[in-house]
């Protein structure tokens, strides 16, 4: 279907390409701001960032938090941790000991 060297190009041909440079361009719009693009990539890399951070925090806690409960362990207390405990949930202390009450200051 050629006249004089050019090509005709059907009316069903033309539908076609500019029906497949349309996804191709959708495509490239997706890579680029996409969920999932490059311009997503700085969001998510600060993110994971934040979260790392934050799982370090609760790791540290927890094993702050470990720590203590195995210090009150029933079986194997540690005495100054458990006195310590008494005195300030239950208010104890012995005669000899003399509480003085610090104002906000610390004065």
């Amino acid at each position: 279907m050629t006249r004089e060297g050019h090509r005709i190009t059907l009316p069903r041909e033309k539908l076609t390409q500019g029906l497949a440079l349309a996804i191709l361009l959708l495509l490239m719009a997706l890579a680029i701001a996409g969920p999932s693009g490059l311009l997503a990539w700085g969001e998510n890399a600060r993110l994971l960032e934040q979260r790392q951070t934050r799982i370090a925090e609760l790791v540290e806690e927890r094993d702050a938090l470990k720590n203590r409960v195995d210090l009150l362990d029933p079986a194997q207390a540690d005495p100054d941790l458990v006195g310590e405990q008494l005195r300030q949930n239950f208010n104890v202390v012995h005669p000899d000991e003399l509480v003085l009450i610090l104002d906000e200051t610390g004065e």
